[in-house]
């Protein structure tokens, strides 16, 4: 039924309809474009405040990390000191001189350990410190990335709100029409609208010109499109034109 249905439209008819869609399709864009760079923003701030979560763990991660090798550091220490402690008494109890060096050497090799160990939580301390106040600036700054998040998305909400209902019935109006269109005819609207300036696909002509390049259109050529017996397509920029009466008949009516 639908192919026998398309067939029966005349070239005037298809014009119309393919005016009317593109009517329609042009104020879907116009409802878009109130939310602007809106949604992208949001978008981008979202990543961005999970990005400096993820930093803020990384830290809290990295924090916790160094406390630890802080601790294993400090129990190397004591038991370096405890170490120490002996092979001080067992001196006191030396058979000879070489077990004596012995002793001294361990002793010496427990205190480049202290020694060692001393630095290194000097140095996990240090980082700790970085770490502690890169951790309260990242903090700060999802703190004040979040409230600017809050607030585009309400913005963005409120656009939302107040374009959904005409949006979605704008939507199916258009789903409504394009069934009406043969699909080589429809693809072709859809091509040039999307390669367009504006999103337009369908032009008036407009003192004696394209209503989408404003290049001039030979007289003949108007002629036609008025007659609206052919689908003519701008030769400049290949958009569908139509003459300047068209629609008005509708609004007339309405």
């Amino acid at each position: 039924m639908a192919k026998k249905e398309e067939k029966e439209m005349t070239i005037e008819e298809k014009l119309k309809a393919l005016y009317e869609l593109q009517q329609v399709d042009s104020k879907i864009d116009e409802l878009r474009i109130l939310t602007g760079e809106l949604p992208q923003e949001v978008k981008d701030m979202s990543d961005e405040v999970e990005g400096l979560k993820t930093r803020l763990n990384n830290i809290e991660a990295q924090i916790k990390e160094d406390e630890t090798q802080i601790a294993d550091h400090r129990v190397r220490m004591a038991n370096a000191n405890a170490a120490i402690s002996r092979y001080k008494e067992q001196q006191n109890n030396v058979r000879n001189n070489r077990e004596f060096d012995n002793l001294t050497k361990e002793i010496e090799f427990q205190q480049l350990d202290i020694e060692l160990s001393e630095k290194k939580i000097r140095q996990f301390t240090a980082d700790i410190e970085a770490l502690k106040e890169n951790k309260v600036k990242t903090q700060e700054t999802i703190t004040d990335r979040t409230s600017d998040l809050d607030q585009k998305r309400s913005e963005l909400d409120a656009i939302m709100a107040e374009t959904k209902a005409e949006t979605e019935a704008l939507i199916l109006r258009s789903g409504d029409i394009e069934k009406k269109i043969e699909s080589r005819l429809l693809n072709a609207f859809k091509n040039i609208r999307k390669n367009a300036h504006n999103g337009l696909a369908v032009v008036k002509v407009v003192r004696d010109s394209c209503g989408g390049c404003h290049s001039k259109i030979p007289a003949q050529k108007q002629l036609d499109i008025r007659q609206r017996k052919k689908i003519i397509v701008c030769e400049f920029c290949g958009r569908i034109l139509v003459d300047p009466e068209m629609g008005e008949d509708t609004k007339k009516k309405k």
